[in-house]
């Protein structure tokens, strides 16, 4: 368990940072560039069953949703953690804050959760299959940040800086580390 938990709190970490750079990040990973209205993702998804795939700078509007959606499930997770107790040896740290049926009510959903999650990571990776299938070349894209585009699709789009990045992660991490992972590092 003590493992579960440093791997949690080093999610948190990444999903704090995550979080962070939907409002300050590059152009492509701030929330505004790809979460849009649902009247627009219903015409991108009209527009894409008419006339196909289309290719887009970062994620479509329906990719936008299934971001959000995600990263609001793993925060649930995170935080429903917190709480739980497998009722013989582990207590998440705010586990005493709450009360026993509250806490097992959080536990339930922290076990439960986790099924969705997995439900939509395989719905996720299959669209990417799909889109790959259909000629946009999105992994590769994923990891350099980079993508090919014709001329007419090619947006000016800013760059965050690494460093800004770095110093994030830096101080997110140096909270989590501090309060809720050296406590558990000093038990093992």
């Amino acid at each position: 368990m003590e493992w579960h938990q440093l791997l949690a709190y080093s999610l948190m970490i990444l999903l704090a940072m995550r979080l962070l750079w939907g409002f300050i990040g590059s152009d492509t990973a701030r929330f505004s560039h790809f979460v849009r209205s649902p009247k627009t993702v219903f015409n991108y998804l009209k527009q894409t069953k008419q006339h196909g795939i289309s290719a887009s700078v970062g994620h479509n509007p329906a990719g936008g949703y299934m971001v959000v959606a995600l990263i609001s499930l793993v925060c649930l997770q995170l935080v429903s953690g917190l709480f739980a107790t497998d009722d013989i040896f582990t207590e998440g740290p705010l586990y005493s804050s709450v009360s026993s049926d509250t806490a097992a009510w959080l536990t339930w959903l922290h076990k439960k959760n986790f099924d969705l999650i997995l439900i939509l990571a395989a719905i996720h990776v299959l669209a990417v299959g799909v889109h790959m299938i259909k000629g946009d070349k999105i992994i590769m894209a994923m990891f350099s940040g980079y993508k090919r585009l014709p001329e007419v699709q090619a947006p000016s789009l800013a760059f965050a800086s690494v460093l800004k990045a770095i110093v994030i992660v830096l101080v997110v991490g140096a909270l989590v580390l501090n309060y809720l992972m050296l406590p558990i590092i000093d038990m093992l």
